[in-house]
């Protein structure tokens, strides 16, 4: 499949939403929760007022001319915050397009953009199910914290 990565553009950062919703990690035989659950201050960390802060920083996937995907970060107290000088990072894709390599493209795109930019590492947080370990592990990060549900993981740039 051809695709294309390239960093988000101003008037899509709306599309965030869609992808923030997406990126929640849904077991098999749970019920999906409501869109409306972005809404939540412990989610809208994530894309609030997003493109503000110089340490915003955001790819997408296009495949014939759609989006598909988006990888982001930004300095943020959310789940896998380390420090006030280590970026978070969010990625998500259409469940259609995942399997596809896409993902860890993303991931690379975003990761070679913040160790050229002079960041020194960036974290995330992830369910322990949730089958982006794989490919997190894969692209770098290691595990750095853990509790019953999540790992937080570090990808040193």
């Amino acid at each position: 499949m051809d695709y294309t990565i390239r960093k988000i553009r101003k008037h899509e950062y709306p599309s965030l939403d869609n992808f923030l919703y997406e990126a929640i990690f849904i077991p098999d035989g749970i019920e999906p929760p409501p869109k409306t659950i972005i809404a939540s201050p412990e989610l809208q960390v994530y894309i609030e007022h997003f493109g503000k802060s110089k340490d915003d920083i955001g790819f997408v996937a296009e495949v014939d001319g759609k989006i598909v995907g988006a990888v982001w970060v930004r300095i943020m107290n959310d789940y896998g915050h380390i420090d006030n000088k280590t970026p978070s990072l969010a990625i998500s894709l259409y469940k259609e397009y995942r399997g596809m390599g896409i993902g860890t493209a993303m991931m690379n795109k975003i990761l070679t953009f913040l160790k050229t930019h002079g960041y020194e590492r960036v974290s995330l947080s992830v369910q322990k199910a949730n089958y982006a370990v794989k490919m997190y592990l894969k692209v770098g990060f290691e595990i750095v914290k853990e509790n019953e549900e999540e790992y937080i993981m570090v990808r040193y740039l």
